[in-house]
C-alpha cells in the first residue's frame, strides 16, 4: 500500500501525516508513506486544497484532516 500526504508543510499537513502513522499502527498495517510538497504533483491529482490524502493513487480526502475513524476506513478500503 502506498499512502501520500499532500501539503506544503502547514500544521494540518503535519497532523495528517502523524495521524496516518498512528492509524497504520493501530490497524497493524504496513504501508509506504510519503509526503508530497511538489505543487505540480498535487495538480496531477487535481487537488486544490491541502492537506490531501492519497492512497494507492486515489484521492481519499482533501482540504482538511479526516477524523481517525474515517482515516482507518480509507486505509482498510484499499487493502
Amino acid at each position: 500500500m502506498k499512502i501520500e500526504v499532500l501539503g506544503t508543510g502547514c500544521a494540518k499537513c503535519e497532523r495528517l501525516e502523524k495521524d496516518v502513522y498512528n492509524a497504520l499502527a493501530e490497524l497493524d498495517i504496513a504501508a509506504e508513506v510519503s509526503k508530497v510538497k511538489d505543487i505540480k504533483k498535487m495538480m496531477d491529482y487535481k487537488v486544490m486544497l491541502t492537506p490531501a490524502l492519497v492512497i494507492n493513487g486515489k484521492v481519499k480526502a482533501s482540504g482538511g484532516v479526516p477524523k481517525m475513524q474515517d482515516l482507518k476506513k480509507y486505509i482498510q478500503e484499499e487493502l
